[in-house]
Order: C-alpha cells, then structure tokens, then sequence
C-alpha cells in the first residue's frame, strides 16, 4: 500500500486532530495509508526549540517514508502557501517523491490580486511595494509550481481521485 504524507497549514486549525482522521480515513477509502504530520508524538517538556527540531525531524522521517505528498497550498497568512508546507514539497520533490497539491484558487498568481493591488507598467505586473509580480501562468510561485506533478482544484479528495485515475 501506498503511503501519502499529507501537507499543510491544517495542522494550525482548531480542529487540525479532526482533520488528520478525515484524511486518513479517505486515503484509506482510496488505497492509500495517510501520514499526517500530528501523528507524530513529541515531548513538548523539552523546550521549545528542542520540540520545534523533534517535529521537523519526524515529518521529514514521514515524507521519507511516503510514495507521495499531497500539499494544500491554499494561501496561508497572505497570497502564499504555508511555508513549512513549501518546504515539505521541495524536500519531497528532491527525494524523487511523487507531490500533488490542491487549492480553491487555481486562476494565474497576477489574476488573484486586486485592481487596487497592482498596476501594470512597461508589460510587467508591480505590487504595491514596487515589486514585481510573477507572470508564468501558474497560480504560485514558479518554483513550487514546477515542482508540484499538479495542482489541483478543490479540495484533498480531489487530489486522491486524481491518483486513483492515473493507476498510482
């Protein structure tokens, strides 16, 4: 059976245990076995960065140990994926891992912000501040973008069909 670390800012919910099991469960509705970054015990009594490296440590073990990642990248605190989830992608993806991710919002990244949060000068897209505005298509960054298999729009089940439909 396939192993599927499941990524993402679901972690920081208030229901982030509820939403483990219901990942879980449907990974295993398609075939899969779910690893969800809160399985992981951890001895919070140690300090704070002593138990922020124990987590890093375990969920790298995990994505070590999965065939797949499927990232929510959803923006998280701003027009971005979740950090720590980007990371994760990129780590997998140097590990050969097969990684899929899913968002509400697949419309190109210059499309998703507002008229009062852009201006267009010389064929380029600025934000606010003066910076450009990356225009290759993709709805992120073209780094996390070209190493993400796809992106998909909707929701985590969304993805799993996905995987069951190309036989993996």
């Amino acid at each position: 059976m396939k192993k599927i670390y499941i990524a993402g800012p679901d972690v920081f919910e208030k229901d982030a245990f509820e939403r483990g099991k219901k990942y879980r469960r449907l990974c295993e509705k398609y075939g899969f076995e779910g690893l969800y970054p809160l399985d992981n015990e951890v001895d919070f009594s140690v300090g704070k960065k002593e138990a922020a490296r124990a987590i890093f440590e375990a969920n790298k073990k995990m994505i070590d140990e999965c065939d797949i990642v499927i990232a929510n990248l959803n923006p998280f605190r701003g027009k971005e994926s979740d950090s720590g989830t980007v990371w994760e992608c990129g780590y997998a993806y140097g590990k050969s891992k097969a990684v899929y991710g899913y968002m509400q919002d697949t419309r190109e990244y210059v499309k998703r912000f507002l008229k009062d949060e852009k201006k267009e000068k010389d064929g380029r897209f600025y934000d606010t501040h003066e910076r450009i505005i990356e225009d290759f298509s993709h709805p992120l960054n073209l780094m996390i973008a070209s190493s993400v298999k796809e992106i998909v729009q909707g929701g985590f089940e969304d993805v799993l069909r996905l995987l069951c439909e190309e036989g993996l």
